[in-house]
């Protein structure tokens, strides 16, 4: 008798094909609040994370990027004034909610003309091979139930000499640090997620997620598994962000 397929689902262990499905219902739950519950868990610092990401991104003026698991659309955003009228951003999304509210966010701020929406897998990109200049992941890789295949899918659509960026949480590097970062996570998040969104159980999972992604050096690894060169990575705030880098041979 074949034994079901089972992945992580934050610590809980789920069968593969229920994985998408529950990381689905968490984004619908808290996709309303999501910008507000990032500025609340950060501290605002997630914004400049992202600025970093931007700045290593190498975007410029006519370039074709893609931004998974972009949800209510801060990076493409400013990719959009990056690339200008003869380049293009696709701010792509597996959940409906996520990519309606970075849609409606985007056309409010007016900069909707050269972005692009789909509701796709990080695994199975629906793109040609060798469309893009730039591919970028923020804070959604941990959510993938197959990370290594959809490593190999967004190399698969990078043009060669194309930079795949992927920020996400990552593993502190001080143990006191770490002390801290785990009281925090396991304790105060899920309250300040019940107060804010009425919902402490989404936000104990996006904790419990991040200790089972990968530390620093397993993610650049899979990457260069994934046949990326030239990977690297840069710690913020302590390790508690990441951001990796490869290329595209």
């Amino acid at each position: 008798m074949n034994e079901q397929k089972t992945t992580h689902f934050g610590y809980e262990q789920v069968a593969v094909e229920k994985k998408a499905e529950r990381v689905a219902d968490v984004f619908h739950s808290v996709a309303a609040k999501y910008d507000l519950m990032n500025d609340l868990m950060s501290a605002g610092v997630h914004r400049l994370w992202k600025r970093f990401t931007i700045e290593a991104s190498a975007v410029r003026a006519g370039h074709k990027v893609l931004d998974i698991a972009g949800g209510t659309g801060d990076l493409s955003y400013q990719f959009a004034k990056l690339v200008g009228k003869d380049g293009q951003v696709i701010l792509a999304d597996i959940n409906s909610s996520m990519l309606n509210v970075g849609r409606d966010r985007l056309i409010d701020r007016g900069v909707a003309g050269n972005i692009q929406f789909a509701q796709a897998d990080a695994q199975y990109l629906p793109f040609p091979d060798n469309t893009f200049d730039c591919i970028t992941i923020a804070f959604g890789l941990r959510n993938v139930t197959d990370k290594d295949l959809a490593l190999r899918s967004m190399l698969r659509v990078l043009k060669p000499g194309g930079r795949l960026l992927v920020l996400e949480f990552s593993k502190p590097q001080h143990s006191l640090l770490e002390k801290v970062y785990d009281t925090y996570s396991f304790k105060l998040l899920p309250m300040i997620g019940k107060l804010v969104t009425n919902d402490a159980d989404s936000y104990r999972y996006l904790a419990e997620s991040i200790r089972m992604h990968p530390d620093q050096e397993t993610l650049k690894s899979m990457m260069n598994d994934a046949g990326f060169v030239n990977t690297e990575f840069h710690n913020m705030t302590g390790g508690i962000v990441a951001l990796h880098k490869g290329v595209k041979p």
